[in-house]
């Protein structure tokens, strides 16, 4: 009787792939196939990234790993749900699918660990984010053009939440709401988080009007607001029905310090319960006033925050990344020429197919990036990435070439906007994914 030949079968992608010898995980399998698959932590089962929904064939997986066991309890996963680096096919066919196909959707996984149906009270920066002048916005253009305009808004404003590890609560109206800090990190790293997306999301804005939303003459302007405090934070409703929701006064001071920016006519403000918690010295600070809330018996300081004092190298990155990655094809295709102009040695490390092996790249730079937020996890991704390339015949020259080739393929996409700044953070930024990789 014939064997039956081994193969997994990517739902998602619809696609097939041949397995000869099985015993290996499901994300090796991935990453020997150029498959895209998240995991920032490397495989290690920290990060739960790597996560697939197995579609049929679950008797030709290994059983569950304690580890696995946890995870899934802790998150409550159904038994589809498995990690792709602790999951090995054994024999025959498997059907699946990835469950995370993008970097932005990393920082949301923390709402699985929130107790379902009983919440947490926890102390959380808060970010609201509100349009100025929607409405005359909405008056002089159709709605199919004022949809596209305010999804590219979301969109544009949203990433910079997403590369520091803070999430979305909600969109009402025109103002975007985010939360830093479910994953209960240290008061400091949250708010700098949540100071670096606001700032993010300024940059953004700016790129957005002048490049992107020219056409319809158009010119978002916002207020941002920060503030520190608690909220409950879990799941509200009929018990048949529920849905995530925030709860507490902190949510309510956020929303007014916002509104302070038209009087103020600032941009970016904290209170004073955030500002103590930033860095000394990390920003250059603007105007500072007391001010009286809505609602509230006391007077409040809030702070005006400018922009970072000395260059901030996650900053830097983040806030030139969807630029650099605009046209991924070009940018792949543009850094493996002048690997093989200058290196022809090294073509032989390379499969054929040189378009999957780019795409491969693009998402592994976007994925570092956004894992910046994130070092505990980072740092065993890159040691484990490293070792991935040492299997291939990577070796330290190797590494000081593509450094400063990757340098260079960022200046020239970048164009005028590698200013100072910019170089010098993508330089130290180059240093610590290599030096991690090749540790």
């Amino acid at each position: 009787m014939a064997q039956v030949k081994s193969t997994i079968r990517y739902c998602d992608l619809n696609r097939e792939v041949s397995v000869e010898k099985p015993g290996l995980s499901i994300l090796e399998y991935s990453i020997i196939n150029k498959i895209p698959h998240l995991h920032e932590c490397g495989g290690h089962g920290l990060c739960t990234t790597c996560r697939i929904r197995v579609i049929d064939g679950a008797e030709n997986l290994s059983s569950p790993t304690k580890q696995e066991i946890e995870t899934a309890k802790k998150r409550n996963w159904d038994p589809s749900i498995r990690l792709g680096c602790q999951t090995k096919l054994k024999h025959n066919q498997v059907a699946l699918e990835r469950l995370l196909w993008t970097s932005a959707e990393i920082s949301n996984l923390q709402l699985e660990t929130i107790p379902f149906g009983i919440g947490d009270e926890l102390e959380l920066a808060f970010l609201f984010c509100d349009m100025r002048n929607f409405t005359p916005l909405a008056n002089q253009h159709s709605n199919f053009d004022l949809a596209h305009m305010l999804n590219r808004f979301f969109s544009t404003l949203g990433d910079p939440v997403f590369m520091n590890n803070g999430i979305i609560y909600q969109y009402a109206g025109d103002e975007i709401v985010a939360l830093f800090g479910t994953d209960k990190c240290s008061k400091t790293k949250m708010c700098s988080n949540a100071a670096r997306a606001a700032l993010g999301m300024l940059y953004a804005l700016e790129r957005l009007n002048k490049w992107e939303l020219k056409e319809f003459n158009a010119n978002f302007e916002v207020g941002i607001g920060l503030h520190f405090g608690k909220a409950f934070v879990g799941n509200i409703g009929h018990s048949r029905h529920k849905q995530f929701a925030v709860i507490g006064d902190s949510v309510n001071v956020t929303s007014r310090i916002q509104g302070k920016n038209k009087e103020l006519k600032t941009n970016l403000l904290a209170s004073e319960s955030f500002y103590k918690n930033l860095p000394e010295g990390i920003f250059d600070i603007g105007k500072i006033s007391t001010e009286a809330l809505k609602g509230k018996d006391e007077l409040i300081a809030v702070y005006e925050i400018l922009r970072y004092t000395n260059p901030d190298v996650s900053f830097g990155v983040q806030s030139t990344l969807n630029v650099l990655l605009k046209n991924e094809e070009h940018f792949a295709t543009n850094f493996y020429a002048k690997v093989f102009e200058r290196a022809p040695s090294v073509k032989k490390l390379f499969q054929e197919n040189m378009t999957e092996q780019g795409k491969m790249l693009t998402h592994m730079l976007r994925g570092i990036i956004y894992g910046l937020s994130r070092p505990e996890h980072l740092k065993l991704g890159l040691r484990s990435l490293g070792e991935q390339h040492k299997l291939y015949g990577v070796k330290h020259e190797h590494y000081l070439l593509i450094k400063e080739i990757i340098y260079e393929s960022i200046q020239e996409e970048l164009g005028a906007a590698f200013t100072p700044d910019i170089a010098k953070a993508w330089d130290t930024a180059l240093d610590i994914i290599i030096d991690a990789m090749d540790a």
